[in-house]
């Protein structure tokens, strides 16, 4: 299971132009990506938002995992690093994906002067080459903000475990480096991010009902149901209802 597009629309349709004042470059970032790969071992991912692409960059760790029989660099055309998603476990994959959905949503609320001293760290299980399941640690800034607010570059990285979790007991937290502060996710935010009209709408949509089938339903205007519809798609970072239905479903909402 995979809720990466309850993400990649919102930051995919940002507003972004020609004439944005990036004060530092993306060559910066992107050495900055592949030392942390030399430095730390790690698989760097540096994505751009702007661009819809990301660079990929190998340090050792990648050596286990099969990612680096070729380069240890690599440019794809996503925001996304699917080679990767595909050895996670789908569990953790999806956990993944909800921690960094309640990521978005608070950063996009933070100054961005301050986002960089944010991170989400957890822990995941990545199939190795031999097909078995090891722990790795993983972490994602929001490295880059726009003058406008838009989110310009994201860097992941995913590392051998070390002793900041507790083996026996996966934590996924939100990180401020700056202050040391953890913030422990709540997963009934997740759970309770659309009203109960808007599950009840949204359960309406996936049984084909149109819009003015669901205002007569609810004894509603056309409009109101338009703007629950909107709301849905906002709240679940989706582009159409289709979408939103299956998000909705893989998130247990409805």
């Amino acid at each position: 299971m995979n809720i990466v597009d309850t993400l990649n629309e919102k930051l995919l349709t940002q507003v972004f132009k020609e004439d944005d004042d990036k004060t530092i470059s993306l060559a910066h970032y992107q050495y900055m990506a592949f030392m942390y790969a030399q430095i730390e071992n790690s698989i760097a991912v540096l994505s751009d938002m702007k661009a819809n692409k990301s660079f990929i960059y190998n340090g050792n760790v990648a050596k286990v995992f099969g990612l680096s029989e070729q380069d240890n660099s690599s440019e794809i055309n996503s925001i996304w690093e699917e080679e990767i998603f595909n050895k996670i476990h789908p569990d953790d994959l999806l956990d993944k994906h909800l921690l960094e959905l309640q990521f978005f949503n608070m950063i996009k609320n933070i100054p961005t002067t301050e986002r960089a001293n944010y991170h989400v760290s957890s822990r995941i299980r990545i199939r190795n080459k031999s097909n078995e399941y090891i722990f790795i640690k993983h972490r994602m800034f929001y490295i880059s903000s726009l003058p406008n607010g838009s989110l310009w570059l994201a860097l992941c990285l995913y590392n051998f475990l070390d002793d900041e979790f507790n083996i026996d007991k996966p934590e996924r937290l939100i990180v401020n480096s700056a202050t040391g502060e953890i913030i422990k996710p709540d997963n009934q935010k997740s759970i309770n991010i659309l009203t109960t009209r808007e599950k009840e709408i949204l359960q309406l949509i996936r049984k084909g009902k149109m819009s003015k089938e669901i205002a007569d339903l609810f004894a509603i205007s056309i409009n109101t149901v338009n703007r629950h519809r909107q709301n849905i798609l906002e709240k679940l970072r989706v582009n159409n209802s289709h979408e939103a239905c299956r998000i909705a479903e893989i998130m247990h909402l409805i």
